[in-house]
């Protein structure tokens, strides 16, 4: 090529030396590279010797099992191509997820008897379902609210519960959690006789579908309560101020 471009004119010396240049540029890197990669290799430390623990969930055996096929002769089977390794550890139980640790410590935490989680189990047959009427009481003062159970959202410790109910002929929900320290008690007042085939029951929203006022189905439960309940109805009837066998002799007099 050097020799092609020398025999044109003179205006094409430029195109030689610069041809000269990028080739003697070309010579020096590849000869760096074949410096540097021997002295490279010279420098390269000596691998480490293999650790007792694996450091992935995989177990290491010294000795590889093949596949064997049995044989017509006795004493010589045929080993195959492809070698049969142990079966390594579970990924999920070697590194538990942290989420879930972390939740049942704090159920474990607020909730020491078990009886919320049975109370929202769904292992429980006596559980509580959508469509039963529930009662929550609180330690913030005021009266317990009473609802029917609209959902139950299972977040671990954050497990919820939407209870709807109306307050003069006003549509009223309440989100209440279940484990949470404010909530003292939370009871059912009533089961609903056959079971909801859904797991919101988002359609009691609608006028057609609302059950309304749920206050005559707390005062039942109260009484039959109070029924079953022994020597409560007597001092109630007492702190009430209705009249006994001694007031009666009273007024006779």
């Amino acid at each position: 090529m050097i020799i092609q471009s020398a025999r044109h004119p003179l205006g094409s010396w430029k195109a030689v030396l610069r041809r000269a240049q990028q080739q003697q540029q070309f010579l020096l890197r590849t000869m760096a590279t074949a410096t540097t990669t021997t002295i490279t290799n010279t420098s390269i430390p000596p691998p480490p010797p293999p650790s007792s623990k694996p450091k992935s969930g995989w177990v290491k055996s010294k000795k590889v099992k093949f596949h064997v096929i049995k044989s017509t002769v006795p004493g010589k089977p045929i080993r195959t191509a492809f070698a049969v390794y142990p079966r390594g550890h579970s990924a999920r139980a070697i590194n538990p997820e942290a989420l879930k640790t972390f939740h049942a410590q704090q159920i474990k935490r607020l909730d020491k008897t078990g009886a919320r989680t049975a109370l929202f189990s769904k292992a429980n047959p006596d559980a509580a379902k959508p469509g039963d009427v529930l009662q929550v009481t609180t330690n913030r003062g005021g009266e317990p609210f009473a609802g029917v159970c609209l959902s139950i959202r299972r977040a671990g410790v954050d497990t919820a519960i939407l209870l709807r109910n109306q307050l003069t002929k006003i549509g009223v929900e309440m989100w209440y959690k279940v484990y949470s320290p404010t909530v003292t008690g939370i009871e059912i007042i009533w089961r609903r006789p056959k079971r909801a085939r859904r797991a919101r029951l988002t359609y009691m929203r609608k006028p057609k579908h609302d059950m309304g006022n749920v206050d005559h189905l707390v005062e039942a439960w109260r009484r039959t309560r109070n029924v079953f309940t022994s020597g409560k109805g007597a001092k109630a009837g007492q702190h009430l101020g209705r009249p006994g066998k001694h007031a009666k002799g009273k007024r006779g007099r």
